[in-house]
């Protein structure tokens, strides 16, 4: 079957899935879509997708969209006993921090990176970047905590969970912020710069959205 993905690699949810299929080793077809690309209210696409956003991905007859449902899905068709922990408790740790990304720490940085980076200088608002940081610091401590006793999220191997919250990586540690220091997300980070798929699909220039709230 062929996998067909949709969805601009400069986004951080595209980049969970393109990460996922290289760990996975998963041939697959990109369409660039959304951004400078445009196409996310073609008919065609939101018969795919009907919430008209990136990542949409098909495998065969099967079409997803969310990002951490179709890396679930990646994981679990194709990673078991890797990626996708076959052990029920150890999945459940996976998951817990996979939500987590999902309702806390991807929401913080996201909101710093549109106030720090996609909002033009000019209308830079002070308070509501030092807000947005010290909810992404939050987060980030207790990334810093977990990773004090685990070299990743869910235990001695790369997981889902890593994936998606390893992508904010490369934002973080280039965006214009005072980064405290960090030994155990940094010794985590320098793991992940050894796998190429982190590096293939997340080291990935963000120079086209700086400055541009829309497209």
């Amino acid at each position: 079957m062929t996998i067909t993905l949709w969805g601009r690699l400069s986004s951080c949810n595209v980049q969970k899935v393109v990460w996922a299929l290289g760990e996975l080793g998963l041939a697959y077809e990109h369409i660039p879509l959304g951004g400078t690309f445009g196409g996310l209210d073609e008919p065609a696409y939101r018969a795919l997708n009907p919430n008209g956003k990136v990542p949409t991905l098909r495998d065969g007859d099967l079409v997803l969209w969310e990002s951490h449902a179709i890396v679930r899905y990646l994981a679990a068709e194709y990673g078991a006993g890797g990626l996708w922990p076959v052990e029920t408790r150890r999945r459940a740790v996976v998951d817990q921090w996979t939500d987590w990304t999902a309702t806390t720490f991807q929401p913080a940085w996201i909101d710093l990176f549109w106030l720090l980076v996609r909002t033009p200088a000019e209308r830079h608002d002070a308070a509501a970047i030092n807000k947005a940081l010290a909810a992404t610091l939050g987060a980030y401590r207790l990334l810093e905590q977990r990773l004090e006793t685990t070299p990743f999220l869910a235990g001695e191997r790369l997981s889902y969970a890593d994936i998606v919250s390893g992508v904010s990586m490369y934002r973080w540690t280039t965006i214009p912020v005072q980064r405290p220091d960090f030994p155990n997300l940094s010794a985590w980070h320098r793991r992940l710069l050894e796998r190429p798929a982190f590096r293939d699909a997340v080291c990935v220039s963000y120079a086209d959205l700086v400055g541009r709230l829309a497209f």
